[in-house]
């Protein structure tokens, strides 16, 4: 009876069925939430207008979000280096030594 119980304590792995039973209640949320905005909904663009599911709009929408999050912060890096860049760089004058 030691020898099981010894086996057990070795192969017991907590951080495997807790990460398991996070991703199910995880899965379990987003069914639900899908399940919950599941009504119509209508989308007035500037030309036009579109009628669909209230969760496309919701992902879409985080989606555009997702994107331009992005996008800015890769615009925000490019002139952040193209800035660090430029103040480093000595006119050629003082670089030659003739001041």
């Amino acid at each position: 009876m030691e020898d099981r119980e010894q086996q057990f304590q070795r192969t017991w792995q907590p951080r495997l069925w807790i990460t398991l039973a996070v991703l199910i209640l995880i899965v379990a949320y987003l069914i639900a939430f899908v399940v919950g905005n599941d009504e119509q909904a209508r989308v007035d663009f500037v030309f036009g207008s579109a009628t669909t599911s209230l969760i496309w709009v919701i992902l879409l929408s985080l989606l555009a979000g997702l994107l331009g999050g992005v996008l800015l912060s890769q615009l925000h890096r490019r002139r952040r280096d193209y800035r660090s860049e430029a103040s480093t760089e000595m006119p050629s004058s003082i670089s030659e030594g003739d001041a």
